[in-house]
């Protein structure tokens, strides 16, 4: 019986570690920067199969990060490729850069990341793959510097997602300030806003933590986690509470951890479930 069971348990281990989902590299051309970057996307083994329409999610990096990290850091280096078989869902791994926030610079052409990821990067997708090409189709979430993307574009692209999500997120842009060094700070800062440091109210008016009120106009399902030991705890802790204040719904979830691959790969599949269930709601999973 104990053979039994540990061969069963090796199975089981065996199945996580590999994974059929392939993975594609694509050169997308950025009209508004005037550059060529990519985007990794994981397809499931059931695409091959089937003539059907997929749900996508999107998936961001953190700073001082690349379109491929969730393919190279996780410590399981199918984690991604796993959860797209697991729940028959297109992953979309976008390029944005070290520092861009995911925001449309206001100084700089070279820095359009609101433009490519919620426009260009979705209008290739769509037009490559067999996706459900609406909003009932698609979710976004990342970590750090990409919790923050995720839930900037979802606010302002409430026609374009119909779930957002955060892991680890980096919700106030001005707390980023508060715990670098000026030196740092500039340095990240830079990509965006060029080279004179932003101000207090330009970070205030790209910073999430400050957009509650239109969390709860555009009433989109939403989850955001964080681990205990992280240093970007109490922001998260701050929006939740100003959602929870404004009686927005969302799932909010400290777990342990800290500022690590190990947390977001602990992470992702709490959050991939969460939008597997929205995408079933909208009649947009895949049968």
């Amino acid at each position: 019986m104990k053979k039994i069971v540990l061969s069963l348990i090796a199975v089981f281990c065996l199945s996580f570690l590999a994974s059929a989902a392939k993975v594609d590299t694509l050169e997308i051309k950025s009209a508004a920067m005037d550059r060529t970057l990519r985007a990794a996307v994981a397809i499931p083994e059931s695409y091959a199969k089937s003539k059907g329409r997929y749900p996508v999610l999107y998936l961001l990096h953190g700073a001082w990060g690349h379109f491929n990290d969730w393919l190279k850091k996780t410590p399981n280096a199918n984690a991604v490729k796993a959860l797209a078989d697991q729940y028959n869902i297109i992953i979309v791994m976008p390029e944005g850069e070290a520092f861009s926030f995911y925001i449309d610079s206001p100084t700089l052409k070279s820095s359009q990341f609101e433009t490519f990821v919620s426009r260009e990067v979705v209008a290739k997708i769509d037009g490559t793959y067999r996706t459900i090409a609406n909003k009932n189709g698609r979710a976004i979430t990342g970590l750090s510097m990409g919790g923050h993307g995720a839930m900037y574009l979802s606010v302002r692209h409430p026609d374009l997602y119909c779930a957002a999500g955060s892991m680890s997120g980096a919700l106030d842009m001005g707390t980023i300030r508060k715990l670098e060094s000026e030196a740092e700070t500039n340095k990240m800062f830079r990509a965006v806003y060029g080279d004179v440091p932003p101000t207090d109210a330009e970070l205030r008016s790209h910073a999430v933590i400050g957009m509650v009120s239109k969390f709860k106009a555009n009433n989109m399902p939403m989850i955001i986690d964080i681990g205990v030991d992280d240093f970007l705890i109490e922001s998260n802790r701050e929006f939740h509470r100003r959602l929870v204040y404004e009686k927005v719904p969302h799932d909010y979830t400290e777990r342990p951890g800290a500022h690590t691959w190990q947390y977001w790969q602990d992470a992702l599949p709490y959050q991939v479930l969460f939008f597997s269930k929205v995408f079933e709601a909208n009649g947009s999973s895949v049968k």
